[in-house]
């Protein structure tokens, strides 16, 4: 084994940046904690601001370049995605059926203090307002590279496509490099915080249970995915890794598009096909963030006793995965977009809320994980057909680099 490219690799810097955080939040004293929680609520902020002009310098020159097939990628890419999502939370109700009398038992709803409360603040913070919101972006990137597409304009091409070439840098030399300081802090800050474990034991069966369903749902995925595009489902995914361990300490799926697109591409995804799958998959598949909401609504349905037919259970499954679109793609987005529907249509109140989502965001990072790499699989899917289809890119320098940068390649 290559000793030095291992301790090189974006993954077990992440791995190490995880264990390290736990481990110090034992002993920290509190004003050394607070100057981690002070980069990242910086380094927070700047991804905040950033990851809306990721996603439109990325999906942008990704539609301009599928030509007259935009519509046609996008629809099917769309489409995937969203079967992806509400099969996550149809199982997630069907295993709530099936495990919850028994699991559950005579369990009543619990309540805990608020995930957050008493947690170490920063020494100062920065307001940081980003250019336009994530789903804004989205939509922007959507009909400039329409209209690029409609309007045949090489100018305004090859001037998106050098907004990737400078998006990308940045992502190479600062994002990526300081990943594990934020992973880090986060973690620190988590461990030091006592409201995160009362969660974890008030809510702990439920925890588990939808911690391994995301891993069934990954492999089910992978298995799709590998049939599909002929390839071994097991080394897909585990070229997968770095992605998944990413997020699994940024609990952002935007914040992960770097590394989910470079392990993608390491899954002989064609650039052009993961730079437009990927940043989009990232505010569209939620998968995991579905089963986790799911599994944690129907087991307070089933403790608080809560009138919920199957077509009431199946409108709100299909309502979330519109719903959670609008996560704004930061930790815990997801929660935040589906608290209207868990209050208008399961009837939570204030207290059930609260619940979701302290419960939620207690391991928020295991959902954002199966998510982006749920959006390796659909690369896959993909590239199966639209490989050769797509006008290549005038320089992979920048996406050799960012390989690199997460492999440990260099």
């Amino acid at each position: 084994m290559d000793l030095k490219r291992l301790s090189s690799s974006l993954l077990f810097r992440v791995i190490v940046a995880i264990i390290l955080g736990i481990i110090c939040s034992l002993f920290f004293p509190d004003w050394l904690a607070r100057v981690f929680v002070t980069f990242n609520s910086l380094f927070g902020g700047f991804l905040g601001f950033f990851v809306p002009v990721l996603i439109f310098a990325l999906i942008t020159p990704a539609i301009a370049g599928l030509g007259r097939g935009a519509g046609k990628w996008l629809g099917i890419t769309t489409g995937i995605a969203y079967l992806s999502t509400i099969l996550s939370g149809f199982l997630a109700y069907g295993v709530s059926l099936a495990v919850y009398p028994w699991l559950l038992a005579d369990q009543a709803a619990v309540s805990v203090s608020d995930i957050d409360d008493g947690g170490l603040a920063p020494y100062f913070a920065l307001e940081i307002t980003p250019p336009f919101e994530v789903l804004t972006a989205l939509l922007l990137a959507f009909a400039v590279g329409l209209a690029m597409t409609a309007v045949k304009s090489d100018t305004l091409y090859q001037g998106s496509r050098d907004l990737e070439r400078v998006v990308m840098k940045v992502i190479t030399a600062f994002i990526i490099p300081l990943l594990p300081v934020f992973i880090f802090g986060m973690f620190l800050s988590l461990g030091m915080n006592g409201n995160l474990m009362d969660t974890m034991i008030a809510f702990g069966k439920v925890l588990a249970l939808s911690v391994g369903m995301t891993f069934v749902f990954i492999a089910f995925q992978y298995g799709v995915a590998g049939a599909i595009a002929g390839q071994n489902p097991f080394v897909a995914f585990k070229n997968m890794l770095p992605a998944y361990a990413t997020a699994l300490g940024t609990s952002s799926s935007a914040a992960t598009i770097p590394v989910t697109y470079a392990s993608t591409l390491n899954n002989r995804v064609e650039v052009n096909v993961a730079g437009f799958v990927i940043p989009l998959c990232a505010t569209i598949h939620l998968a995991g963030s579905m089963m986790k909401i799911g599994l944690y609504a129907f087991a307070i349905v089933h403790m608080a006793n809560l009138d919920v037919s199957p077509a009431l259970a199946v409108g709100f499954l299909l309502m979330l995965g519109i719903t959670m679109i609008a996560a704004p793609g930061v930790p815990g987005g997801a929660i935040m977009a589906a608290v209207g529907l868990l209050s208008t249509m399961l009837g939570f109140d204030d207290s059930q809320v609260a619940l979701m989502i302290a419960a939620y965001i207690a391991v928020d990072s295991f959902g954002t994980a199966a998510n982006v790499t749920g959006d390796g699989a659909i690369a896959m899917i993909i590239n199966k057909y639209a490989k050769g289809k797509i006008p290549p890119r005038g320089s992979d320098d920048e996406h050799d680099d960012l390989e690199a940068a997460v492999l440990g390649e260099k």
